[in-house]
């Protein structure tokens, strides 16, 4: 494997591995839900393995969106010269945002007219990619300030509130306080709050440099790490004293186990700072690490992240169809497993149905030349 290819295929090597852990969460959503999961997660009440599992899928959206914007920077500088990223951004986004609505309700809820229509992660994706459009233009000297400031300081937003029904506090909802947009005629619910993603995909876009051409591996390997390992220290200290960047405090528990738990229960909706170096900070290095593999197990990855939105919305609907077959099968309005292993194993016996379809559509979408698939 060349340098060149190396370098392009460690981002789907890394995008494949986000998209399998957030496999293992999509099976816990649908075959595990009577052991319902708080959000944040209380370590006081939750089992250390459903913990844990539900911890390892919170590196899934922050490694994504950060490789979006790292992703965006490569559309936007190919071998032949820079181009124009404005109307790809803008496509894409508006694809994302309605996909949500209609592709990925209809997969969770199974009806075209659930009581509730949520917009979750790929909404808030796409919507960070409008806000990338309108962004990329600046230096990235001020794109990388911008997004480390929104990172690190939306925390110090979060008590602001709008009067009930106004303007403000509809944009509020959207940018930083997860709730109801409406709730008549149609109840809509934000899940996701894009604030903080914003920051995140800015940042993705500063670091594109690093996957230049002419940039050397061994210094992009060492920054990426610099920078994982700096966001570890400075949570360290943070999250350490209970200082700043995390609305809920940890405290000593009961045993080692649960105090660990303790300080790893970080905010999620929307994420706080604490979660962004955790997960970034952990992130950054396995994507540098990926890139020295050239191993059957990395290729593999390399065929989920090659066509994530496809095997996104494909895994949904197989989920769906698994449990209306598995419902329909044991006579139950909603087919349950009893343990945590179980839904990883789920979890891995779907993705290796899914490899074989994921391929062919990877392939399809590198050789077909046609101008949609790069969407997907």
């Amino acid at each position: 494997m060349t340098l060149h290819s190396k370098r392009i295929a460690s981002i789907d090597v890394m995008r494949g591995l986000v998209m399998l852990l957030m496999t293992v969460d999509h099976v816990r959503e649908t075959f595990f839900l009577q052991h319902q999961v708080g959000d944040p997660m209380d370590p006081a009440a939750t089992d250390p393995g459903l913990f844990f599992t539900r911890l390892a899928a919170h590196f899934c959206a922050p490694m994504f969106v950060f490789l979006t914007g790292l992703s965006a920077w490569l559309y936007a500088h190919p071998p032949g010269g820079p181009r124009d990223a404005t109307g790809f951004l803008v496509k894409r986004g508006l694809l994302l945002m309605g996909l949500e609505i209609v592709a990925v309700n209809f997969a969770w809820t199974g009806t075209l007219a659930p009581s509730i229509v949520y917009l979750q992660v790929i909404w808030a994706i796409g919507l960070s990619m409008l806000a990338l459009a309108l962004l990329h233009r600046l230096p990235l000297a001020v794109l990388t300030l911008l997004g480390a400031l929104i990172v690190a300081g939306h925390n110090a937003l979060a008590s602001l509130s709008f009067a009930p029904g106004s303007a403000a506090s509809f944009a509020w909802t959207i940018l930083e306080q997860r709730g109801f947009l409406l709730t008549e005629p149609l109840r809509i619910k934000l899940s996701y709050p894009v604030l903080a993603w914003i920051g995140v995909i800015l940042l993705g876009y500063a670091c594109g440099p690093l996957y230049a051409r002419s940039a050397a591996p061994a210094l992009r390997r060492r920054w990426l790490t610099i920078a994982g390992v700096a966001s570890l220290a400075l949570l360290a200290v943070l999250r350490g004293a209970n200082l700043y960047g995390e609305p809920l405090p940890w405290s000593a528990q009961a045993d080692a186990l649960h105090t660990a738990m303790s300080v790893l229960n970080f905010t999620k909706y929307p994420p706080s700072l604490d979660f962004i170096l955790l997960t970034l900070g952990c992130g950054l290095p396995v994507l540098a690490w990926i890139e020295r593999l050239d191993t059957a197990a990395a290729r593999v990855g390399a065929v989920f992240g090659g066509a994530p939105l496809f095997y996104y919305l494909l895994h949904l609907y197989a989920l769906l169809g698994l449990q209306k077959l598995a419902g329909f099968t044991l006579g139950v309005v909603r087919a349950d497993v009893g343990h945590v292993w179980q839904v990883w194993g789920i979890a891995v016996l779907l993705a290796a149905v899914l490899y074989w379809p994921t391929r062919w559509f990877g392939r399809y979408k590198r050789e077909s030349g046609k101008a949609w698939v790069k969407y997907f």
